[in-house]
């Protein structure tokens, strides 16, 4: 291992240990840790200014592919621009869905629609949990759907845990199913040239099968405390769902808007426009069709997260440039012995443990160069272990209050509503449920694939 490996992966290190103390906001730690990776590693050891503008990648935006391309995708090198300015655009348009009320008027709706009977709502939310993440981030999914649960919870005078704990999970499984639910599926999609279509197809196989036997998990865990109900007398208690709605014409547009994206992202290996174009559309309709907030709409997005995607790529291809990723690629294989079946399970629990305890986009960022080499030394479908890679990042993170950004937005709107979670709590039903959904996964795709 030469010097510029060997500082790399002190960057890397240090990034990681910047992320989970939490000393710095995690654009901060992820900005810095690129800085040094261009100035140490690329700069002073490796004296290799190509390399910097390789990583850089500004020169893929004048590319035609970027934009349109129904050929062969090359795999993203660097910063993968690709990824951020998809995520910007679906950012543009959920902020411009919630504006419009429409995720507290779809929560009411339903809730008004069983008549705010505790296990129908139960059924539904968790449900709805899952299939809006798999087109909304499961953050905001549970940003809103987390608050409309504790106050229907309060009118039924039930404890809104057992629905919490449900939705936050069932919302992290849904983002497994699409390349647009969840951030490491965005990265994996992007960075190999997957489509929408070739998550749903696989992907999104595992986590249906997956929710049905999460479903009835929590179901059985928590039916009791769902009985315990105590419905208010008459309707005037019960809130309605037409207040919910701020403007009627921003509503109507961003479920239109809202059409529209699902339909490009189905359609987009068939149209050629790349998710990058596809982010752009999105966010375009949702800033002419809300003119006069559109200010407002812009300023309200997470540019947090996006400078922490460009900081995370850059000090990626630090390591994939010096060797290191390469080097756990050989790691893997020689623990595997070669064994493709040992090699999933090494990659699906060993991402799904990591994933528990550090941030899965970091980790999915670091293993695609890895699982890209495994496939080239094995002759293993790259697919396979893409799939593998996705459905461990992605469900891995539900075990733990930490482990992805749904759960801590969850557990803090529970606690600040006089509803806290503890650790104890929280574990005691999102290990068991994890560790199952990780061993179907296992057992689908080896009979799948294998």
């Amino acid at each position: 291992m030469n010097i510029a490996a060997i500082v790399a992966l002190c960057i890397f290190i240090l990034m990681f240990v910047l992320l989970i103390t939490e000393k710095l906001p995690r654009h901060i730690s992820s900005l810095l840790c690129a800085v040094l990776t261009i100035g140490l590693v690329f700069g002073l050891c490796m004296r290799d200014t190509g390399a910097i503008w390789e990583t850089l990648s500004l020169r893929s935006f004048l590319t035609p592919s970027f934009w349109f391309n129904k050929g062969t995708v090359e795999p993203s090198v660097g910063i993968n621009w690709e990824t951020i300015l998809f995520i910007f655009g679906m950012m543009i348009m959920v902020e411009g869905m919630a504006a419009s009320g429409f995720f507290r008027w779809l929560c009411i709706s339903i809730a008004r629609a069983v008549h705010f009977k505790p296990v129908p709502i139960f059924f539904i939310f968790t449900i709805l949990a899952a299939v809006l993440s798999m087109f909304i981030d499961s953050i905001t999914v549970i940003m809103f759907l987390a608050a409309v649960t504790v106050e229907i919870a309060k009118l039924l005078h039930i404890d809104p845990r057992p629905l919490l704990l449900s939705e936050i999970f069932c919302a992290n499984l849904g983002g497994s199913a699409t390349m647009c639910g969840d951030p490491p599926n965005i990265i994996i999609g992007t960075s190999l040239g997957y489509t929408f279509f070739d998550f749903l197809s696989n992907t999104g196989l595992i986590a249906l099968l997956a929710l049905i036997f999460s479903v009835l998990y929590f179901y059985l865990c928590f039916r009791k405390k769902l009985k315990a109900e105590n419905m208010p007398t008459g309707e005037i208690a019960l809130p309605n769902a037409k207040d919910a709605i701020t403007s009627k014409s921003s509503f109507i547009s961003s479920c239109l808007i809202f059409l529209c994206a699902i339909i490009l992202l189905i359609t987009h290996a068939q149209t050629g426009l790349t998710v990058s174009t596809i982010g752009m559309i999105v966010a375009v309709l949702t800033l002419l069709c809300n003119a006069k907030n559109a200010g407002k709409l812009v300023k309200s997005i997470d540019y947090h997260t996006l400078l922490f995607f460009t900081g995370l790529f850059v000090v990626v291809s630090g390591l994939e440039k010096t060797g290191i990723l390469t080097i756990l690629a050989n790691a893997i294989q020689k623990v595997s012995g070669g064994n493709v079946i040992v090699m999933i399970v090494i990659i699906l629990f060993g991402s799904g443990i990591a994933s528990a305890i550090i941030d899965n986009i970091p980790f999915a960022a670091t293993m695609i160069p890895v699982i890209r080499t495994l496939s080239s030394m094995q002759g293993v479908d790259l697919q396979t272990l893409a799939w593998t890679l996705s459905m461990g990042t992605d469900i891995g993170g539900s075990a733990t209050p930490i482990g992805a950004s749904a759960n801590v937005v969850g557990t803090s709107i529970s606690a600040k509503n006089g509803y806290p979670i503890s650790w104890k709590e929280y574990c005691k039903y999102q290990v068991p449920v994890t560790l199952l959904v990780l061993a179907i996964s296992t057992a689908v795709i080896i009979i799948r694939y294998i």
